[in-house]
């Protein structure tokens, strides 16, 4: 059971992470606390954003703040599967036996920065499938459990699509997170630009270790979640198929294929995380509503209509949350009071909007007349 002591612990390991982050990542508020609520929640991010916005540097000031081995593998399209999962060499021993060994790859880590993954071909984004969801790997035959906690943090390049491959639905829908890495404001370009002239290297230090992160993890999944909220939760998930039930008039018009069942568990899992740093017992509508966008941004499939109206995904997305929680009780909109007006005030409202249409002079009459004989004319 968490008590509140339990909370409050959380709640201060957020705040050393969370400061110790901004040591190195000048900006970027809501990628940090998306990507750390992810981690926290034990799920996968894709971080898309241009070249140069702190992606890579945000992945390796995670690996120094949690103190987690950190492998990066650089996609490109003449990586092979094996250069990522391992394989078996061949070793000869002092009697000049041969025997094969199994030499592990850059996978057999605790966070794995997979960089511009969108440009290695299919067949080498599929190795990370099973690592992704199991966190096992299977070379020859064998399985080999990774180390807990196990990352994929994935950066892409919205811009450059020459030389590169779009990434599989199944691998898309485990990522829990889709987060767009905006450009820094002025003043945030002004001190990052002050900050590497004194140094290019991370100076964030260690706030938590892996036991306390496994610590959290398990602190975080005893958050009880209300029947109404995981009901509201699931109907957010379900309104995103034009088919469903639930469908939403945006998912009609707009949605080829909806979110998968990993959505609705992404979204309670980091909703729990997010409850527990705001200092709840429990999750709330306002959570929900909060996480949809990152959740379901990539699990969507548009139809021909939303690219011919140029309706991106993040719009869809908004215009779903917005009609669930004006059909549920999501507390996003309220509606609208009605305002009291005094009899006076009516009666005054009333003779004015009257008194134009029964007031009229003598003069007036006979332009009338005439305009009706000229009409009939």
């Amino acid at each position: 059971m968490v008590t509140e002591k339990d909370i409050e612990q959380f709640c201060e390991q957020c705040k050393n992470i969370f400061e110790q982050v901004s040591r190195d990542v000048i900006g970027q508020k809501e990628v940090v606390e998306g990507t750390i609520i992810a981690m926290i929640a034990g799920g996968n991010v894709l971080l898309e954003g241009v070249p140069g916005v702190g992606k890579t540097r945000l992945v390796r000031s995670l690996g120094r703040v949690f103190d987690l081995p950190f492998s990066r593998i650089q996609f490109t399209p003449d990586l092979m599967p094996a250069d990522v999962t391992g394989t078996n060499i061949i070793v000869k021993d002092e009697n000049g036996n041969s025997s094969f060994n199994f030499q592990p790859g850059p996978i057999f880590s605790n966070i794995i920065l997979a960089d511009e993954i969108n440009r290695a071909t299919p067949k080498t984004q599929s190795a990370l499938l099973e690592a992704m969801q199991e966190h096992t790997v299977t070379v020859m035959g064998v399985s080999r459990k990774l180390n807990e906690p196990f990352f994929v943090l994935a950066t892409q390049n919205p811009i450059e699509q020459d030389g590169t491959y779009p990434l599989p639905e199944a691998q898309m829908d485990r990522f829990m997170f889709k987060l767009i890495v905006p450009n820094p404001s002025l003043d945030e370009l002004m001190q990052i630009v002050d900050m590497t002239q004194k140094t290019m290297a991370e100076v964030a230090e260690c706030a938590c270790n892996a036991e306390q992160l496994l610590r959290m993890r398990e602190t975080a999944n005893q958050i009880p979640v209300a029947t109404e909220v995981l009901r509201y939760a699931m109907i957010m998930t379900s309104a995103t198929h034009p088919d469903s039930e639930c469908a939403s008039e945006a998912a009609k018009k707009y949605v080829r294929v909806g979110a998968s069942p990993r959505a609705g568990q992404a979204l309670i899992s980091a909703a729990k995380v997010m409850a527990l740093i705001k200092g709840r017992f429990n999750v709330a509508y306002s959570d929900i509503n909060e996480l949809a966008l990152p959740v379901l941004r990539h699990r969507i499939k548009l139809n021909f209509e939303a690219v011919a109206e140029r309706v991106s995904a993040d719009d869809v997305v908004k215009m779903i949350v917005e009609e669930v929680s004006k059909k549920h009780k999501g507390g996003a909109v309220k509606p609208v009071q009605p305002v009291a007006v005094e009899p006076e005030a009516e009666a005054a409202v009333a003779e004015e909007n009257v008194a134009p249409e029964t007031t009229e002079t003598a003069e007036e009459q006979p332009k009338k007349e005439k305009r009706k004989l000229f009409g009939r004319k």
